[in-house]
C-alpha cells in the first residue's frame, strides 16, 4: 500500500514537473520524442478501498 500511494505518486509528480521543464521554450535544447507517464500511483481512496476488498476476500476464502 505504501508503494501504491506514496512512491509511485511521487514519481508521477516528478514526471509531471519534468514534462513541464522540457516543454518550456528556450529552457532546454533537448528534443523529446514522447512525454513521461504522469499517472502512476493510486489515490488514498483507491488504496483504502483496495485494502477493504482484500480483507473481505481474505475473510471469505
Amino acid at each position: 500500500m505504501y508503494d501504491a500511494a506514496g512512491v509511485r505518486r511521487a514519481a508521477g509528480k516528478q514526471a509531471s514537473l519534468l514534462n513541464k521543464i522540457v516543454e518550456t521554450p528556450g529552457l532546454t535544447g533537448v528534443q523529446v520524442q514522447e512525454r513521461l507517464v504522469e499517472v502512476l500511483g493510486h489515490t488514498p481512496t483507491q488504496v483504502f478501498v483496495g485494502a477493504i476488498i482484500g480483507i473481505i476476500i481474505g475473510a471469505i476464502f
